[in-house]
């Protein structure tokens, strides 16, 4: 062997250890895209899955905030019925004070008529008893002599004040 061979021999070597070496990177680098094929794979089904739970999310809003705004619509609608209420019972009130006014007014002057009514036949009553009391001639007395009516009506009956 003469040094040609040898040197084509220990070349001959390291070209077999580099291509080993090269074949166990490849190898290494293979698992290593594969491993970051199934990450990503998992990411990507992860990312699915937040987007469905994100759009889910999404959906409830939206019929949440179609439910309020049927609320809100309704509300204004209760709102308006109540202000009309409102000005309903405002004008009957004033009607029915009217009323009221105008049914009392004929009570109160019936009952004062019926009060003084109800006194002067007391009054009369004391005078008659009194007079039949004197006597046929005290009608006929003085008035300093008469007796003094003093009295308030009470359970319709005259009595000392």
């Amino acid at each position: 062997m003469d040094a040609g061979q040898l040197a084509a021999l220990i070349a001959a070597g390291f070209f077999a250890v580099l291509a080993c070496v090269a074949v166990y990177v490849l190898l290494r680098l293979a698992r290593l895209t594969s491993a970051v094929t199934g990450m990503i794979t998992q990411y990507r089904d992860r990312a699915d899955q937040l987007i469905e739970q994100a759009q889910a999310a999404v959906d409830r809003t939206n019929e949440q905030l179609t439910r309020t705004d049927a609320i809100t619509a309704s509300m204004d609608q209760v709102t308006a019925n109540m202000a009309e209420l409102s000005g309903h019972v405002s004008a009957l009130a004033g009607l029915a004070r009217g009323i009221s006014t105008a049914a009392t007014a004929p009570l109160t002057g019936l009952s004062a008529f019926v009060f003084g009514l109800r006194r002067a036949i007391v009054v009369r009553r004391s005078l008659e008893a009194a007079v039949l009391a004197d006597g046929p001639d005290a009608g006929l007395q003085p008035a300093a002599r008469r007796p003094a009516i003093t009295g308030t009506v009470t359970g319709g009956r005259a009595g000392p004040r």
